[in-house]
């Protein structure tokens, strides 16, 4: 077992509260798509659905939840007959399309092979 008092403090420090908050709702499977349908219009709930492959129901409506707490998305009750249901982000949940974006321009470059980094960008 490696000697701890040896370890320089400075490079041992905590990731920072921001950065964690991010990371626990963004890190979660289909946030990220959930909202990247939601920067291109509002959504039905069917819609949204059908425009992200592999998300049951129940997975699409706890994302939508933990987004509409966390104050990204607003659902909207149209009157019906039928009743619909529609999402569509706030500010704050536009607010993400600029670094969503960068996300992408980085898959494209560093993800493109694959999903892992060409050998080229390695080291």
């Amino acid at each position: 077992m490696t000697d701890r008092s040896a370890h320089p403090e400075q490079r041992c420090k905590r990731v920072g509260d921001d950065m964690t908050r991010v990371f626990e709702l963004f890190g979660k499977r289909w946030t990220g798509l959930v909202v990247a349908v939601l920067l291109e219009q509002q959504a039905y709930f069917a819609d949204l659905r059908r425009a992200i492959p592999g998300i049951s129901e129940r997975m699409l409506s706890d994302r939508l939840a933990e987004l509409s707490a966390a104050g990204l998305v607003v659902r909207e009750v149209d009157a019906g007959p039928p009743l619909r249901v529609s999402y569509r982000l706030t500010e704050a949940g536009r607010a993400m399309e600029p670094a969503l974006r960068e996300l992408g321009r980085w898959a494209e470059t560093y993800l493109s092979n694959g999903g892992g980094c060409p050998e080229r960008f390695r080291g």
